[in-house]
């Protein structure tokens, strides 16, 4: 049996599949999941899932499943998202500041960005971002909302490039985009379960089972990176003890002691695709 961590990625799978296994597909996107279900109609060995993929080890265990052959983890916001304006991910075109994955969920990009206090607003566009003018930002964002409600992407785009000074816009990308990621990544809280839910992939695998992760930022990376290094049951103990005393265990090994990069053709075809990096761990 396999698993998905996205329904995006199902076809394939699916059509390896065929009907000798199962495939899981799980998605917090019910259009993602809806669009799988049609491309995906003459396969019969598919359960689809409206759920978050941090919720994994609950939800197998749901469907009565113990452990999986392979699990494949999609990570970040899809193309459709992105280019659909209405979802309110894109700061190329104009839409509602939404950008929830689940538009089941509460909590959007409009009531962080008129809500939370200015330094809030500075630590997520600074921590998510990576943006070093992340305080200017949040300021602008806090003097501009006191005139009224910011409810769309070109209101939003167009504080950020007014909070830049022109000799510090970056020339190989547009001024809004740490930002847009940024505040993408709160309403979704993508990075912080993620150490603990690449833990729970390990788990749930069968011996030999693999875990893909495709990551697209360094910050999704860098959790996957450590926990699978943790997974090695590399010890964390001071040097001058006598004795391991962490209890670190040893859950499998790294394959890809770098991560895969797209080739060239890859990019070529889809630009999307060049800061995608692969990570692959197996189970023992």
């Amino acid at each position: 049996m396999e698993q998905c961590g996205g329904a995006g990625h199902s076809i394939e799978i699916a059509k390896r599949l065929s009907n000798k296994g199962l495939l899981i597909g799980i998605d917090r996107d019910t259009e993602a999941l809806q669009s799988a279900k049609e491309r995906l109609k003459e396969y019969k060995n598919i359960i689809y899932v409206h759920d978050n993929h941090d919720n994994i080890k609950e939800i197998i265990e749901r469907l009565n499943i113990e452990k999986v052959d392979g699990i494949l983890l999609d990570l970040g916001v899809s193309s459709y998202q992105i280019d659909e304006k209405s979802r309110g991910f894109t700061y190329m075109q104009n839409g509602p500041l939404d950008m929830r994955m689940d538009k089941s969920q509460t909590l959007t990009a409009e009531y962080i960005i008129n809500n939370y206090k200015e330094e809030e607003l500075a630590n997520i566009i600074f921590e998510y971002g990576e943006e070093k003018f992340s305080r200017r930002i949040a300021k602008s964002i806090c003097e501009y909302r006191k005139k009224g409600k910011i409810s769309t992407t070109e209101e939003l785009v167009k504080i950020i490039e007014n909070s830049i000074p022109k000799n510090g816009l970056d020339k190989h990308g547009h001024p809004a985009k740490r930002t847009f990621q940024a505040i993408r990544i709160a309403v979704n809280n993508e990075i912080e379960p993620l150490y603990n839910t690449i833990k729970k992939c390990i788990e749930i695998l069968n011996i030999s089972g693999r875990l893909c992760v495709i990551t697209f930022h360094s910050l999704e990376d860098r959790a996957v990176k450590q926990a699978y290094l943790d997974a090695t049951g590399r010890c964390t103990c001071p040097p001058d003890l006598p004795y391991c005393i962490c209890g670190k265990k040893k859950l499998g090994k790294v394959i890809t002691k770098k991560p895969i990069l797209p080739s060239n053709e890859e990019i070529k075809n889809n630009s999307r695709s060049k800061s995608a990096k692969l990570r692959v761990f197996e189970r023992n």
